[in-house]
C-alpha cells in the first residue's frame, strides 16, 4: 500500500441511500471527510458514487427499484441531481471542487480516441486539485451501460483501469468476501485473495433492494484490475474507514495483483477496446504467447472469424475457444485466412511480401 498514489473509492446504493431520507447523510458525510483527509495527504482519489436511482426514488416515494428503462431513467434524473448537489456541497465546505463525469459504455469502450479523451479529463481534474465524482449515464443510457459493461462495480473498474489507480476500494454494506454463505450470512471472511485463489465457491449475493451489484460483479472488478497489476479491497462503508484500509489494515478482503502493472495502450487493449474478431489457435501458440512471452506468428493459427482490418484488436482464442489474450492484429481478416498455419517462406509466396506477426507481443495482453 505504501505505493498508493492515487485511489478510485465505490460506494453502493445501499450505503448511500437512508432508510426513511433519499441519502443515508452520516455515510455521506464521512465519506467526504476522509476523501478529504486523503487528498490533503497527497493521495489522488476519484469517487464512483452508485445511488442515483435510489435517491431519486426515495424523492418520488417509491418503495421498489423501477424495472421498466423509462421508470429507471426518469428516477435516475431526480436523484443525480440531489446526489451531485450533495457531494458538491459537502466538499465545498472543505474548500475542494469536484467535477461531475458521467460516463456511458461508449466513453470506455467504442474508440481509442473518446478513451484518450475521458482519461485526459480525469488527469486535468487531478492536477486542479478536483475531485472527480461519477455515475454511469442512467438518465440516458441504462441499457446500453447494463448491457456492456455491467454495474457500478464494474464501472468503477474500468475508471481505475482508466486512470491507472493503484487500488479501488469498494465499499458496500458487507465486510468483505466470505468463504462461505449460509442463509444469507457470510461465514469466515477471506482477508487476502489471489489470482491463484478459486472464486467459484464463495460468490454471494446483496440482500439490497436498492442496487444491483452481488458479489460476483465485485469479484468481477477486482480480477480485471488484478489482471491490469492493481490491488481492489472490498470493505464496508459504514463499519471500515479509507484512511486505515491505505495504510494497509488488516479490513475487508484485499485482491493483490497477478503480476506487473500494465502501461496505458496494453490497458486499453485488454480490456476497454471493442474486438472486432477473434483468432483460434493452436496448443503450441498458446504456449508459445502465454510462457515464453512471445508473438503470435500465421504458423500458429487455425482459424479467424469477424469482420477486422489491419489494426483492428482481436480476441485470441485456445482450441476450446476459451479466451486467452487480445491483441492488435497486423493481417486483415481476408488475408490471415490466406496464410492459416503456413510458415514464414509460405506467407511470403502468398501474399508477395515478407511475413509479419499475426499480433506481435507488444500488441499483446494476456486476459
Amino acid at each position: 500500500m505504501a505505493r498508493v498514489q492515487r485511489i478510485v473509492v465505490k460506494i453502493g446504493s445501499s450505503s448511500v441511500a437512508g432508510d426513511d431520507t433519499p441519502l443515508h447523510m452520516p455515510t455521506i458525510r464521512r465519506l467526504v471527510k476522509e476523501i478529504c483527509q486523503l487528498r490533503d495527504a497527497g493521495v489522488e482519489v476519484a469517487l464512483v458514487s452508485s445511488g442515483a436511482v435510489a435517491a431519486g426514488m426515495g424523492r418520488l416515494g417509491l418503495t421498489e427499484r423501477p424495472r421498466v428503462v423509462a421508470e429507471l431513467q426518469a428516477a435516475a434524473a431526480v436523484g443525480q441531481n440531489l446526489l451531485v448537489h450533495t457531494y458538491e456541497s459537502l466538499f465545498a465546505r472543505r474548500g475542494v471542487a469536484v467535477g461531475q463525469v458521467l460516463l456511458t459504455a461508449g466513453d470506455i469502450l467504442d474508440d481509442r480516441q473518446r478513451y484518450v479523451n475521458v482519461r485526459n479529463t480525469f488527469r486535468q481534474l487531478f492536477r486542479y486539485g478536483a475531485v472527480p465524482v461519477i455515475n454511469e449515464n442512467d438518465s440516458v443510457g441504462v441499457v446500453e451501460l447494463k448491457r456492456q459493461l455491467g454495474d457500478n462495480d464494474m464501472l468503477a473498474a474500468y475508471v481505475a483501469n482508466l486512470v491507472q489507480a493503484q487500488l479501488l476500494v469498494i465499499l458496500s454494506d458487507v465486510e468483505g468476501l466470505y468463504r462461505r454463505y449460509s442463509r444469507g450470512r457470510g461465514e469466515e471472511l477471506i482477508t487476502e485473495a489471489s489470482g491463484d485463489d478459486d472464486m467459484s465457491g464463495v460468490i454471494g449475493r446483496s440482500a439490497s433492494r436498492l442496487g444491483q451489484g452481488g458479489m460476483a460483479t465485485k469479484i468481477g472488478a477486482a480480477q480485471l484490475l488484478m489482471a491490469c497489476g492493481e490491488m481492489t479491497v472490498i470493505a464496508h462503508a459504514r463499519k471500515h474507514r479509507l484512511a486505515d484500509i491505505v495504510a494497509g489494515a488488516n479490513v475487508g478482503t484485499l485482491f493483490l495483483p497477478r503480476g506487473r502493472r500494465l502501461g496505458s495502450r496494453k490497458r486499453w487493449i485488454g480490456y476497454a477496446s471493442p474486438t472486432q474478431g477473434a483468432i483460434t489457435v493452436d496448443d503450441g501458440a498458446v504456449a508459445a504467447i502465454t510462457e515464453q512471452g512471445r508473438s503470435l506468428l500465421p504458423a500458429g493459427v487455425t482459424a479467424c472469424e469477424g469482420v477486422f482490418a489491419t489494426g483492428d484488436v482481436v480476441r485470441i482464442e485456445d482450441l476450446r475457444r476459451r479466451e486467452v489474450g487480445r491483441g492488435i492484429c497486423r493481417y486483415a481478416v481476408a488475408e490471415l485466412a490466406q496464410i492459416l498455419g503456413r510458415s514464414s517462406p509460405q506467407v511470403r509466396s502468398i501474399l508477395n511480401r515478407p511475413a509479419m506477426e499475426v499480433v506481435h507481443r507488444n500488441d499483446l495482453v494476456l486476459t
